[in-house]
């Protein structure tokens, strides 16, 4: 185990060190020039190239990256070119928002996606499992902002049962759990879908082995065949689906994040980019690389606990 963790350490640095390269370059080719926005319709020819030389926006790419990397080692990932903020309390600040509806959105999830695709294994081929098998392929393909859209308008503009725009009360109070409510079920809805299809799938492939048809013989109780037996020796595909999923939501949810008005990480990045603020997006990303990685890892140590049979010598 200390092995793989060291291991997934130095391929952390090296993968940090491509996603930097890439993001840096992308956003020196990438059309706009950001000396100009930061200063206006009425910046003249002067004034722009005395801001690209403030910023060293002037100088040659491959010394603007080796600048911006020997910084980004020592923890200095530059000031954001809109508001002159450190870029890391920028995103110290909205991160906690980001993880919240991150795991928020995880729990509605797993909750729905595990029930429906047990329900729908159990029930294979019967009305429960086409309706389960509709809701998954529904749940892929239904975009989010359109989802978000549609809850807004129900439950907070109609019905006026729950809030939205922002998260201005602590998670753990009961106005902090509203706020919370469609913004999770939003952005939850497309990995229930795949956590409930894999968990079928999975269900079906390991209810048929032959140890659960021993354990069924010698009379073990349904309800331990499905929970001890079964589930548990399914869940190694079903935990690699939610880490993967766990992994994209805390980078994908600046779509969310705008259509609910919720100040985290994904609808800073998407403002840094229509902006052209080059160190807030490369911090953003490398946030969001390094929190993947991690996620990763503990799915991979997870692995060892649910199966005893995986080792990593």
């Amino acid at each position: 185990m200390v092995a793989l963790i060291i291991r997934r350490a130095f391929q952390l640095v090296f993968l940090l060190l491509g996603i930097s390269f890439l993001v840096f370059s992308s956003m020196y080719i990438a059309p706009g020039d950001p000396a100009s926005i930061i200063g206006g319709p009425t910046a003249t020819a002067s004034d722009i190239e005395a801001i690209e030389a403030n910023l060293g926006l002037d100088r040659p790419f491959l010394v603007q990256y080796a600048n911006y990397l020997g910084n980004a080692v020592q923890g200095d990932f530059g000031y954001s070119y809109q508001t002159s903020q450190p870029v890391g309390d920028a995103i110290a600040v909205r991160f906690p928002n980001t993880l919240k509806l991150a795991i928020a959105s995880m729990i509605v999830a797993v909750i729905i996606g595990i029930i429906t695709g047990l329900v729908s294994a159990l029930k294979q081929n019967s009305l429960l499992d086409v309706s389960a098998t509709t809701f998954a392929l529904a749940g892929i393909s239904i975009p989010n902002f359109w989802l978000g859209a549609l809850l807004i308008l129900v439950f907070a503009v109609n019905l006026q049962w729950l809030p939205v725009g922002g998260m201005s009360h602590p998670f753990y109070t009961v106005d902090g759990i509203k706020e919370l409510i469609l913004p999770a079920i939003t952005l939850g809805t497309g990995s229930a879908a795949m956590i409930a299809r894999m968990t079928r799938s999975s269900m079906l492939e390991v209810i048929r082995a032959d140890y659960v048809r021993t354990a069924r013989a010698k009379g073990v109780k349904e309800k331990n065949v499905i929970w001890i037996h079964t589930l548990k020796n399914a869940m190694i595909p079903i935990i690699t689906v939610i880490g993967l999923n766990f992994g994209f939501l805390l980078g994908g949810t600046i779509i969310t994040e705008k259509v609910f008005a919720i100040n985290g990480v994904g609808r800073l990045m998407i403002d840094a980019i229509a902006a052209r603020d080059f160190p807030m997006v490369q911090g953003s990303v490398l946030l969001v690389a390094t929190l993947f990685v991690l996620v990763n890892l503990i799915v991979d140590i997870i692995y060892t606990y649910i199966d005893p049979r995986i080792k990593y010598d």
